[in-house]
C-alpha cells in the first residue's frame, strides 16, 4: 500500500490482491524512481499493449531530488492485476521503480479514537454517504466513551484499555486487530495515547494522524487557552504519516482558519475541531484513492 522512494538499483512490487474477470475493470499504478528519458514512454506503451485504456494521468517531477512520481488511473478487459504486475515488472527493474498496482475496492480503515467523537463522527458520516472513498471496518479506543458512537454505526468497537504497564500487550492487540479486520490503513482520530516505536514501525506508511497546530505552536495541556492566551489570529490541524518522531511524520494535508480577538478559548476549541474533521477525511480520501506518495520525509499529494 505505501510508496516509499528507494535508490534507483531496488524494485518493490507491493502485493495487491489480483482481480480477474469482468469488462472494463478499472486499476490506479502508483510508481516513483529517479528521473530519467524514457520512463513515460515505458509506462504508457506497456498499458498499450496490454490493452489498457488510461482514464487520469498525473505526473510530479521533483527536481529538487531528482525523482518523478507518477499516477494513472486506467481500464482494462479482463484485466488482472497479478499478471500486470507481473508483466510490469522488466520495465520496474530497468528504471528502478517502485511501484504498485491498485485494485479499485474501497480501501478497508480501522478508526482509532480516545473520548472526544468529532473526527470519529465526521468519518462516518462521510462514510456511510459515499464519500470517503473506503470502507471504515472497526473502531478501537482505549475508552468506552465513544461506544455508542460506533454501534450505532454498526461498527465492530473494541475497547483496548491502556496503561504504562499493559501498553505492550495494549498495542500487541492493537496490531492483531489490525490483521483480524484485514485493515490497510490505521487512522488515529484523536487517539490520546503515544504509539511505541515499534507499533509505529510495524504500521509504516499506513496510519495516518490528525493534531491541531497553531502559529506559534502551543504543545502540552490546554493548547486552546494558550492560543488564545497569546492572541493567535490562525489556528489550524495537520493530517500525517505517524512516525516514532511524535507528530513530526510526512505531512498529507493542513487546514487553516482565521480567527480574531472575539474567539474565547472555548470558540477556538470549535473552531479546532472542525480543522481536525476536514484535515483528516481529505488525508483519508487521499490516501484511499492513492493519491499520497512518500517523498523522504515529505508527501506527494495528487489532485
Amino acid at each position: 500500500m505505501k510508496q516509499e522512494p528507494t535508490e534507483a538499483t531496488h524494485t518493490r512490487a507491493v502485493g495487491i490482491p489480483a482481480v480477474h474477470g469482468g469488462e472494463d475493470v478499472k486499476f490506479t499504478l502508483t510508481l516513483s524512481c529517479q528521473n530519467r528519458t524514457g520512463i513515460v514512454q515505458a509506462v504508457s506503451s506497456f498499458l498499450f499493449r496490454h490493452g489498457c485504456d488510461i482514464g487520469e494521468y498525473r505526473q510530479f517531477d521533483d527536481a529538487v531530488r531528482g525523482r518523478l512520481f507518477l499516477r494513472v488511473q486506467a481500464t482494462g478487459d479482463d484485466a488482472d492485476l497479478d499478471e500486470l504486475r507481473r508483466g510490469f515488472e522488466p520495465v520496474a527493474t530497468e528504471f528502478g521503480m517502485d511501484y504498485a498496482f491498485h485494485s479499485a475496492r474501497p480501501a478497508r480503515v480501522l478508526v482509532m479514537v480516545s473520548k472526544l467523537g468529532h473526527c470519529l463522527n465526521d468519518l462516518i458520516y462521510r462514510w456511510r454517504a459515499g464519500a470517503l472513498g473506503a470502507e471504515i471496518v472497526a473502531v478501537v479506543s482505549n475508552h468506552e466513551d465513544l461506544r455508542p458512537m460506533a454501534e450505532a454505526a454498526g461498527l465492530p468497537f473494541h475497547h483496548v484499555p491502556v496503561t504504562p504497564e499493559t501498553k505492550p500487550e495494549s498495542e500487541a492487540r492493537l496490531l492483531r486487530l489490525v490483521d483480524d479486520h484485514a485493515a490497510d490503513l490505521v487512522v488515529l482520530a484523536r487517539y490520546m495515547q503515544v504509539l511505541s516505536d515499534q507499533t509505529c514501525k510495524a504500521l509504516h506508511g499506513r496510519a495516518i494522524n490528525i493534531h491541531h497546530s497553531f502559529l506559534p505552536g502551543f504543545k502540552g495541556a490546554k493548547p486552546y487557552h494558550q492560543a488564545y492566551d497569546r492572541g493567535v489570529k490562525l489556528v489550524g490541524a495537520t493530517a500525517h504519516y505517524v512516525t516514532p518522531d511524535l507528530d513530526e511524520g510526512p505531512i498529507i494535508e493542513q487546514e487553516v482558519i482565521r480567527i480574531d480577538h472575539t474567539h474565547d478559548p472555548r470558540a477556538l476549541q470549535t473552531v479546532g475541531r472542525d480543522a481536525e474533521a476536514l484535515a483528516l477525511s481529505r488525508a483519508v480520501r487521499w490516501y484511499c484513492e492513492h493519491r499520497v506518495l512518500l517523498n523522504g520525509n515529505s508527501t506527494v499529494v495528487f489532485p
